[in-house]
């Protein structure tokens, strides 16, 4: 099982169901993100090591070592930084 490593606080497992975003919703986080198909880019991040692979061809622009997590699923493990999030408060 691979693991998503998230702005040097955070560190997921990752699932081979589903985008990067549904693995990190699955696991607790609020990700700041908007179409959930590649077109807006509001959840794009930076790729610091590992690699990925796109679901779909992203429309929204993504810059040498941005990835995003809506339309891609991890291969490798993965570091990332640069992404907004918050984690669910869970209720006792």
């Amino acid at each position: 099982m691979t693991k998503i490593h998230i702005n040097k606080i955070i560190t997921l497992h990752n699932t081979p169901h589903g985008s990067l975003l549904e693995v990190m919703e699955q696991q607790g986080l609020v990700v700041e993100s908007q179409c959930r198909s590649g077109d807006c880019g509001t959840c794009r991040c930076t790729l610091v090591s590992g690699e990925v692979e796109y679901q779909s061809f992203p429309l929204a622009f993504i810059g040498p070592n941005e990835i995003l997590p809506c339309v891609c699923k991890a291969k490798t493990d993965l570091v990332i930084e640069g992404l907004q999030f918050q984690t669910l408060v869970k209720k006792a």
